[in-house]
């Protein structure tokens, strides 16, 4: 940072529309397919989740749904009336611990891995630091509160299948937000002085 008497600090780092054309393309193609994938978790999302909850049966995971198992778990199921945690054994031996733990595992990495990406994309912004601050820490919690959801309503109760909105929707939100300021700034024409 630069010391300027019109402001208190001048940052000096290079803004997405100044890319060449090979760097702009990365961009692109990194938003764009990033945007693909969260549109196919909203798809899996309302499959697995919201049809089952409200419209149907609960469906068996794929890899527990063995006839003759009997710890079997099931999701979709809010509207039970107590955790399906079974007392006959310690929790880490269930079934659904160990699903919780590989789909939190797997989902943490990902979503993670894509708002790094985003994060480092938005941190090139022409924005105020302090707003380019909350769009890179602001998907964040959303990823937080969304797995701890899945902890929460497997292992207390049900109705934190209520969580996954708000997490799911600060992530998507702000996901939306960097995406459009990402296009817009990158793809847009300098003024000639």
């Amino acid at each position: 940072m630069v010391h300027n008497k019109n402001q208190d600090f001048v940052e000096l780092q290079p803004k997405l529309n100044a890319l060449s054309m090979p760097g702009k393309a990365l961009v692109t193609m990194i938003v764009l397919i990033m945007s693909v994938g969260l549109f196919g978790a909203v798809g899996q999302i309302i499959v697995h989740d919201v049809i089952p909850t409200f419209w149907g049966k609960a469906i068996p995971m794929e890899a527990h749904s063995d006839e003759h198992t009997e710890n079997k778990f099931t999701r979709g199921d809010i509207f039970e009336t107590a955790s399906p945690m079974h007392k006959s054994i310690p929790f880490y031996q269930t079934v659904e611990f160990m699903f919780v733990l590989k789909f939190v595992h797997i989902h943490l990495f990902g979503m993670s891995l894509i708002f790094i990406f985003m994060g480092a994309l938005v941190f090139f912004l022409d924005l105020s630091p302090v707003v380019r601050t909350w769009l890179i820490v602001l998907p964040f919690i959303g990823v937080i509160i969304d797995l701890a959801s899945v902890w929460l309503k497997v292992f207390v109760h049900p109705a934190f299948f209520w969580l996954h909105i708000p997490g799911g929707a600060l992530f998507g939100i702000v996901f939306s937000i960097d995406s459009v300021l990402i296009f817009q700034q990158l793809w847009r024409k300098e003024k000639l002085a």
